[in-house]
């Protein structure tokens, strides 16, 4: 009964991705089917934030990946503080949905922890507090927040997964992970049945780098060189972004996005927009689309709406892979900038004078 509850949740939330057709499970192949069937053995589901990426097979073999091998298999660090990092960067994210999950995960794992709490920080632990702290506070370019003790690269490893899974999840999903026309009277119990799904297995560590092409570990996420199985998952994942990339951003849009990401502090931008279409003004008119979608992927995710998709459309003609190749792309490059910023925290580094 439960899982055929959770079966139907599964096919109604998918119908909510936006702006492209996922693959939907029972109808993948190749690639995508074997991807499908690790998250369903590893994960208890198809997750949305996994599925959006199926247009494109190789971004959703590295986000899942990503996923899997830092948050999902057992580690040093056990999954109550790798759930409370994810729900911190969500937090500090804006990401909601992506905070509903993990909070309801968090709740799984420590039992008696109340939704508003994790929301906070105030939690049962000094550290999962301190875990929290550190987490949230990640994305800022200098964060003096000293990181928890233990492994570096697994918990390093969650906060740029959601660096990087916050901004695709705030374009493509809506703010609720509850199926269209959930009661609120049920909407915890099914909250804790996905909560209890994701954390209901076993998972053998590795098993989703075979998917990815090997690759060198961008020196962003060098403090991961010692973890042999998270530096796989992510220099593989950023090589399958960089290679979808290469069809679809141009040198000026790779350009203006390096030169923001270099003088931003990770703070959010300003409500309006103005701040956007004047970055994109710098660009010739056929690459603004692109651009003014790569730079609010970066910085205002929630800001993405279904008229920047469709002009990035039409001015290249393109498809369901471009733009979530486009979008992996940004995000990416966000992830890899916070990774850059972590690198001064991980051990052994040596602050230069």
């Amino acid at each position: 009964m439960k899982n055929a509850i959770m079966a139907n949740g599964l096919r109604r939330t998918l119908g909510q991705i936006r702006y492209v057709s996922p693959v939907m499970p029972g109808t993948a192949d190749g690639l995508v089917a074997t991807v499908y069937a690790q998250a369903e053995k590893d994960f208890g589901m198809v997750a949305p934030p996994l599925a959006l990426h199926s247009p494109a097979p190789p971004l959703l073999a590295g986000s899942w990946a990503m996923i899997r091998e830092t948050l999902v298999v057992n580690g040093h660090a056990d999954r109550a503080e790798k759930e409370v990092v994810a729900a911190a960067v969500s937090v500090a994210n804006t990401c909601p949905f992506c905070i509903a999950v993990h909070t309801a995960t968090a709740q799984v794992v420590v039992p008696g922890l109340d939704a508003a709490d994790v929301a906070t920080g105030n939690l049962p632990s000094p550290l999962l507090k301190e875990t929290f702290s550190w987490a949230r506070s990640s994305g800022l370019r200098g964060a003096v927040q000293s990181p928890p003790p233990g492994n570096f690269a697994e918990l390093a490893g969650v906060a740029v997964t959601f660096q990087y899974l916050n901004r695709m999840v705030n374009i493509f999903l809506p703010p609720s992970p509850l199926p269209p026309m959930t009661p609120k009277s049920i909407g915890g119990w099914v909250m804790g049945m996905i909560g209890s799904a994701m954390t209901s297995t076993s998972v053998v560590p590795g098993a989703s780098v075979e998917l990815l092409p090997d690759a060198q570990l961008p020196a962003e996420f060098s403090w991961a060189a010692g973890d042999a199985r998270i530096s796989a998952a992510l220099a593989g994942a950023a090589a399958s972004v960089e290679d979808a990339a290469a069809k679809v951003v141009t040198a000026p849009v790779r350009k203006l996005l390096a030169d923001r990401l270099g003088a931003w502090d990770g703070q959010p931008q300003e409500p309006s927009r103005a701040w956007a279409n004047e970055a994109v003004a710098v660009l010739g008119e056929a690459d603004r689309p692109a651009g003014l979608l790569a730079v609010l992927t970066a910085f205002a995710s929630h800001q993405i709406g279904k008229a920047d998709v469709a002009a990035f459309r039409s001015t290249t003609k393109s498809g369901d892979e471009a733009v979530i190749s486009l979008t992996a792309w940004a995000s990416m490059e966000v992830a890899r900038t916070v990774g850059s910023w972590l690198s001064e925290q991980a051990p052994g580094f040596a602050r230069q004078p």
